[in-house]
């Protein structure tokens, strides 16, 4: 990987592309004083501390809480002069299907050739379904292990040759073979392959009544309760009035790994060895001598939720623009945690909305830009990147005209680092727009070499990536300026991670230093493709 990124910052470098200079705009020093108003810290912090409140519910789509939440967004959009981006309004409709799943009796039992097992819902398993059906039922369907459950030509890789699953249940691995051998596909680096909405996508086509994934805290990159407080409530996914059920699969989720072995045990069969020789080239899927029935009554509800769009129209090519992007929503009211049951997510993503609010105001400032800039916060990210991925169906301006996403996904409480961590180093021409704007603020740029977790696949500029518009993922990285002061700092969380959990809440303590440096970064870069007649291009292809 760092060879293939070096070789591409040569002919990058290497490339005679006129581009405007813009002095100060990168380092995130003001262009002009700013009179009456809030500091870009202040103004930061107040729309992170007012989203996350408790009087939002946690943001969740579809619920009495967004209507409150989008107009918040709209409003701070209209009150800086920007015009509504959606044929006039600023809300994009996107059509959602919500689907609360009720196991019948919380159990699902499982008969095998060697015993029998009761899953019981929440704790052993976490399952739903996205069909629009108030009863469902998979009646007496077979197991599979299909190891990654990876349908991959190019990895020479694919755990459904030589098996049939139409009809059955498929258990499959989180993460990809990489994870476990750095030979094999990206090594470390995860593929999409390895994401849990690849797994389900692949069962689908592949004819399955239902796909389990194994739940492991380490592949998985976080730990069962995320797997329960993103179900505490609907499911949603996009709704097609006209999509039926073909190619749908009936039930999704995850199993603990406790329980999973004893799955393995009741089929007779070692779930040790099993997962073991899934992990080489060459493994061939089995069936599982298991046997169950699946059924559910459903809360099913067709509705509509909304991406905020707001734009600030270019001087010269208003047909062509970049786009600043953050989803605001979060997973609402869910299972209580010491007493507390809003999960507020101030982090994920009030902090990120606070970017674009902060980003349109700067730009709102300047004069107007030879490119359009969209500012688009979209729903239904903490579901399955929903409303960018309805986005980049309907896009508001062509995608071939869209020069870059720039996504901003928790961006709160961060302190100053030396270095900018790059995701998909070598992969696009945009390496050179962040090395350069990380150079302006006097911080260098590392490539990622560690991308177990799958966070290239977790937020909303993958599916403009799919689509083949240029994004960039970079942060701060770990090089603090000052690391006593962030290793006390960290004390503040006594080692817990905030991640989907209700005390993903604002304080007054954080340190946003090093948030405000890397919103400034994408200022800088956004800058510079405004007024930038040049789109940049792919080196690879990214799935």
């Amino acid at each position: 990987m760092n060879r293939i990124f070096a070789i591409s910052l040569i002919l990058l470098f290497s490339a005679s592309v006129a581009r405007p200079q813009v002095g100060d705009a990168l380092t995130g020093k003001s262009d002009a004083p700013e009179k009456n108003s809030l500091s870009d810290e202040a103004l930061f912090r107040k729309v992170i501390s007012e989203l996350s409140d408790d009087k939002f519910g946690g943001r969740k789509p579809m619920s009495a809480h967004e209507a409150p939440v989008l107009d918040y967004i709209a409003t701070q959009f209209k009150s800086l002069g920007l015009e509504p981006a959606a044929n006039g309004s600023f809300y994009q409709k996107v059509p959602l299907l919500g689907v609360k799943t009720h196991i019948k009796n919380n159990v699902i039992n499982v008969r095998g050739a060697k015993g029998s097992v009761r899953l019981r819902y929440w704790d052993d398993a976490v399952v739903w379904t996205h069909r629009a059906e108030k009863k469902l039922k998979v009646s007496g369907a077979d197991f599979v292990f299909a190891g990654f459950g990876i349908n991959a030509p190019e990895y020479g890789w694919n755990d459904y040759d030589g098996i049939d699953v139409k009809g059955k249940i498929v258990v499959v691995m989180v993460n990809d073979p990489g994870y476990y051998d750095d030979n094999l596909f990206r090594g470390k680096n995860m593929t999409y392959y390895g994401r849990w909405t690849y797994k389900f996508e692949e069962g689908a086509r592949q004819g399955a009544a239902a796909v389990i994934i194994i739940h492991d805290t380490a592949p998985a990159s976080y730990g069962w309760s995320v797997v329960q407080n993103s179900r505490a409530s609907s499911s949603l996914c996009l709704y097609d009035p006209d999509g039926g059920t073909d190619g749908l699969l009936a039930y999704q989720g995850w199993v603990t790994g406790e329980a999973a072995a004893k799955l393995f045990a009741a089929a007779g069969a070692s779930i040790d060895d099993a997962l073991s020789a899934a992990k080489r080239k060459g493994f061939k899927s089995f069936p599982l001598k298991l046997n169950a029935s699946i059924e559910s009554t459903n809360d099913v509800e067709i509705g509509e939720s909304a991406n905020v769009a707001a734009v600030l129209p270019g001087s010269v090519r208003k047909d062509e623009c970049i786009i600043y992007s953050a989803h605001w929503d979060h997973l609402g009211i869910g299972q209580a945690v010491d007493g507390d049951s809003i999960y507020n997510g101030a982090d994920d993503n009030a902090s990120g909305v606070a970017a674009l609010i902060l980003l349109a105001r700067r730009f709102s400032k300047l004069p107007r830009p030879e490119r359009s800039i969209l500012f688009l916060s979209v729903t239904g990210e903490e579901s399955g990147l929903l409303g960018s991925d309805y986005y980049v169906r309907h896009p508001l301006y062509p995608l071939d005209k869209t020069a870059i996403c720039l996504n901003m996904d928790g961006y709160g409480d961060k302190m100053r680092t030396s270095n900018v961590v790059l995701s998909a180093a070598g992969q696009s021409e945009t390496d050179r727009y962040v090395i350069e704007a990380a150079a302006a603020q006097g911080r260098h740029v590392t490539p990622s070499t560690s991308n177990s977790g799958g966070g290239y696949y977790r937020s909303d500029h993958f599916n403009f990536a799919k689509k083949g518009v240029p994004v960039v993922l970079a942060k701060g990285g770990q090089n603090y300026l000052d690391p006593q002061a962030a290793k006390a700092h960290r004390e503040n969380y006594n080692g817990k991670s905030t991640y989907h959990q209700p005390s993903d809440e604002y304080h007054e303590w954080w340190d946003v230093s090093g948030s405000l440096d890397d919103i400034y970064l994408f200022y800088g870069i956004g800058l510079r493709l405004a007024n930038d007649g040049y789109f940049p291009q792919w080196l690879v292809k990214v799935f």
